[in-house]
């Protein structure tokens, strides 16, 4: 271990988005530094400036002096949590990933528990939120909601995480999903766990997930990955079923039109066009069907792409710190 940590190879690399967090990152890096005297493994802290505003990026740079594991990448805007995540990513050196908030309700001294969870198997473990915070029922119907769309066993979807790298190879995070990625992983097949850790009120400043229009937004960002996840696995099944039913029913309509002109001598114009109206949109659902299939094939393939450049990247950067 301390010949690893002599040659900067780390085992574990902690992502921190940070956006206008100067009364905070000071106290985060000294806490970091505590958690290694401890910790059983190497590890690097990359600390990504999401286009603060304040003195985060200054402070960070001085700290940077002071701590060997740190590193700072700075965004020249912001551009929100799931893209400062996404440069954490692609610039780690670990071959497990650790997301942490810079608000310090966590502390650096509970990810040891999680990394050990990791080793006993697991792919990703969740940190499951212990002790009152202001938005517990907003949160407890997230997660339920969650839990049951999903068929999640952990209780906490949005907490600290820490997972192998080859999860993140293999799902794409859109905007606001990294609040998805237990459900992302499980869905690939990941082996998931969680563990109970401590959460503290928060060290300085303001929240910066607070506002009423978050509940409305984060409900539609469950559906729309519930959707990615199903509908878009085997879209044609869906659309075509939905079709079977429109068309169906136009046969009826038109049988029962038929009786009527046949049978009772009457007609009966609005039955025609119910007809014409339910065939059509049969048809228009198998049409949609058949573009989306091709949509998730299209899908699949830069996906695989996607896995096998991230897979490329993470040995070249490894056959670069060798030769280093």
């Amino acid at each position: 271990m301390e010949e690893q940590k002599r040659n900067g190879d780390p085992r574990v690399s902690v992502v921190v988005p940070a956006y206008n967090e100067d009364g905070n990152v000071e106290e985060l890096c000294r806490q970091f530094d505590a958690m290694g005297e401890k910790a059983t493994f190497s590890f690097e802290v990359l600390i990504i400036d999401d286009g603060s505003t304040d003195r985060t990026a200054e402070i960070l740079t001085a700290q940077e002096a002071k701590y060997p594991f740190l590193r700072m990448i700075s965004h020249g805007r912001n551009r929100g949590l799931t893209e400062a995540l996404q440069t954490g990513f692609a610039n780690a050196l670990g071959e497990i990933f650790v997301f942490y908030p810079a608000d310090l309700q966590y502390k650096p001294e509970d990810i040891p528990a999680m990394i050990a969870k990791l080793d006993e198997g697991n792919d990703l473990v969740t940190g499951w939120k212990q002790g009152e915070y202001s938005k517990r029922f907003v949160s407890k119907i997230y997660n339920t909601l969650s839990r049951k769309l999903f068929g999640l066993k952990v209780h906490d979807l949005n907490s600290v995480k820490a997972f192998r790298r080859e999860v993140i190879d293999n799902i794409f995070l859109r905007r606001d999903w990294h609040r998805y990625l237990v459900a992302l992983a499980v869905e690939q097949g990941f082996r998931v766990d969680e563990v109970k850790i401590p959460l503290y009120p928060r060290y300085s400043g303001d929240s910066k997930f607070s506002g009423f229009w978050r509940i409305p937004v984060g409900v539609l960002d469950l559906l729309a990955v519930k959707s990615q996840l199903t509908l878009l696995r085997k879209p044609l099944l869906f659309f075509g079923f939905l079709g079977t039913l429109l068309l169906g029913g136009g046969v009826l309509v038109g049988l029962v039109a038929i009786y009527f002109r046949v049978f009772e001598h009457t007609g009966f114009r609005p039955m025609l066009y119910l007809v014409i109206l339910l065939s059509v949109l049969g048809l228009l659902f198998f049409i949609l069907g058949f573009l989306a299939e091709g949509l998730a094939a299209i899908r699949e393939e830069i996906s695989g792409v996607s896995a096998a450049v991230k897979r490329l990247e993470a040995l070249q950067k490894r056959k670069r710190r060798e030769e280093d």
